[in-house]
């Protein structure tokens, strides 16, 4: 399969207008300016946002000019999709501060150095300048209906739950990011063709230009959900090798195959051979799981660190010891006396007391080597304390 084949195949859901019309610009050996937008609502990146790196990473390849761009902007509202109430408005302080490393972590696939070096742009540098004039303009492009048209907000409306203002002009101020940049193609997620079609409307409409979107495919978890920050069952890029093998390795079997398109650069013609050995039986399924988290480990850390965590999870998960190294909590914690629920959250353990008290009626939750039984149970700090978390996660309590 040639690079132009793939990056129209691979992990695509689908192209507007049509994949035929765009396959004949990129055979034209047109070099295209495309752009894939990423909100700073959480401090790092995910495995969701890896799909659409590593399609940007493929268009690199190709030579085309790709823009990762922050939404710092957009960001303070927050993307109504999928939600069922309004999202908690950020300051911009805040999502500059999430951004941070982002760089860093997309960095692992994308090049923003060398020959033809991916940049990174921010929407606040267009979206700040626009006026109350200009927002009348671009509204007057749009009409309510469209907005309305959306599955959640409809769902609201029956529950009679309210539908924010500001939430409609989300889709508005991402189709304003593609016509400032003056881009030929869009990528996202498929949960994110209506804000993409809003910006291809808006091109059409300001620019008599054809703006094409290419929607990916989601990564989902058993129960069809969207594997990301949100949910709370997201791997984050910042994540140590040996957390994102056994990250990859507690994934079902039924994700193992969709997980080696949309997260690695194993070849289409491998994975198809791998899914007929799965469907006949040929091929146990946890080999190719270890596979999979071996080649995404890989990927993000190099091969050296891929056979280490390879290693830390035999140990770990498959003997039950100790790791070899035990991270600090990502939060620090004053010494003192907390109950079980607190501390696994306060600690950064766990996103929060819910979650906490859900995995420690689970039998999941050990501190200094005892289960807990009780999220209420009374637990002493004074630092270096280990607590475990589910059956791979181990922190050293930081002392504040």
């Amino acid at each position: 399969m040639g690079k132009i084949d793939e990056v129209l195949t691979r992990g695509v859901e689908k192209i507007y207008p049509s994949r035929k019309t765009f396959e004949k610009v990129l055979r034209s050996g047109k070099k295209i300016k495309l752009y894939q937008g990423f909100d700073p609502t959480m401090a790092n990146l995910h495995l969701g946002n890896l799909v659409g790196i590593l399609k940007l990473r493929q268009f690199q390849d190709l030579g085309h000019e790709v823009i990762f761009l922050v939404g710092d902007f957009t960001g303070m509202i927050g993307d109504p999709t999928d939600k069922t109430s309004a999202r908690k408005l950020l300051t911009r302080k805040q999502v500059l501060d999430n951004s941070r490393n982002w760089k860093k972590q997309a960095g692992k696939v994308l090049n923003f150095s060398g020959k033809n070096p991916a940049k990174i742009l921010f929407n606040s540098q267009w979206n700040d300048k626009a006026t109350f004039k200009d927002l009348i303009e671009i509204t007057s492009k749009f009409t309510v209906q469209q907005m309305l048209e959306r599955d959640f907000f409809q769902r609201r409306l029956k529950q009679k739950k309210p539908i924010h203002l500001h939430e409609f002009l989300y889709p508005v101020a991402q189709a304003i990011d593609c016509v400032e940049m003056d881009i030929d193609l869009e990528i996202g997620g498929s949960d994110q063709t209506f804000n993409m079609l809003a910006g291809r409307a808006l091109m059409k409409s300001l620019k008599g230009k054809e703006k094409f979107v290419l929607t990916t495919k989601l990564l989902v978890d058993a129960k069809g959900e969207k594997a990301g920050k949100t949910a709370g069952n997201a791997l984050f890029l910042n994540v140590t090798p040996a957390d994102m093998y056994g990250g990859v390795m507690s994934f079902p079997d039924e994700t193992i195959i969709p997980g080696f398109e949309l997260l690695t650069q194993v070849s289409l013609q491998s994975i198809e051979a791998m899914k007929k050995e799965m469907k006949s039986g040929k091929t146990n399924p946890i080999n190719l799981k270890k596979l999979l988290a071996f080649e995404v480990v890989k990927m993000l850390y190099g091969k050296k660190d891929a056979k280490n965590a390879e290693k830390e999870f035999k140990r770990v998960a498959q003997k039950g010891e100790r790791p070899s190294e035990i991270p600090y909590s990502p939060k620090a914690v004053k010494p003192g006396n907390y109950p079980a629920s607190k501390l696994s959250y306060i600690s950064g353990a766990t996103i929060g007391t819910a979650e906490a008290k859900r995995l420690i009626n689970q039998g999941a939750v050990e501190y200094e080597g005892e289960r807990i039984q009780d999220p209420q149970e009374t637990l002493t700090v004074k630092g270096d304390e280990i607590l475990k978390v589910g059956k791979r996660k181990f922190f050293k309590i930081k002392k504040k």
